[in-house]
């Protein structure tokens, strides 16, 4: 089990991940793109999905590693960086999956097991069970529930959609 001060973070200027206040870093393998500003590449230390796995198995490891680029994506948004309420993070991961992929975005989500935004509380709660990420005391995983439905986050809201309804 990790130190419970572990925090994931992400260097702002070299891109470097880091897992605060442990011995180790629970984030590995990062690649920082300065013309684009956005870390292209993530993965998790070796044993760390072992402990996700103890205690969620719905969701494939990219899953998780999505969770944490968008919580870094929607930080680059902002002036300063704060805390990021739960719907701001849902939000972020339908910026970045339509940013990353597209029309495909809602496939390659469900594909990792994502079908909802109780979904991506799910594994960020997970990941805050395990000390990779803070919450604070008023952050509920209902936090979550409904921001947006997939099929029109995905589809019928698409930006280059002709879909009507």
């Amino acid at each position: 089990m990790w130190p419970p001060d572990l925090v994931f973070s992400i260097h702002p200027v070299c891109g470097a991940v880091a897992a605060a206040g442990g011995s180790q870093a629970a984030v590995i393998r990062v690649e920082f793109v300065e013309e684009q500003g956005s870390v292209s590449e993530l993965a998790f230390r070796e044993g760390i999905m072992d402990q996700i796995r103890l205690r969620e198995q719905r969701f494939d490891e990219r899953a998780y590693l999505f969770v944490l680029a968008a919580l870094e994506h929607s930080q680059t948004r902002l002036v300063e960086r704060r805390h990021i309420t739960g719907p701001e993070l849902a939000q972020a991961c339908r910026d970045l999956a339509l940013h990353r992929y597209g029309v495909m975005a809602r496939v390659v989500l469900e594909h990792w097991g994502v079908r909802s935004t109780m979904d991506i509380g799910d594994i960020v709660f997970t990941l805050v069970d395990l000390g990779l990420l803070i919450s604070q005391p008023q952050d509920s995983r209902d936090d979550f529930y409904g921001v947006f439905e997939f099929e029109d986050a995905f589809g019928r809201e698409y930006p280059w959609s002709t879909a009507h309804v």
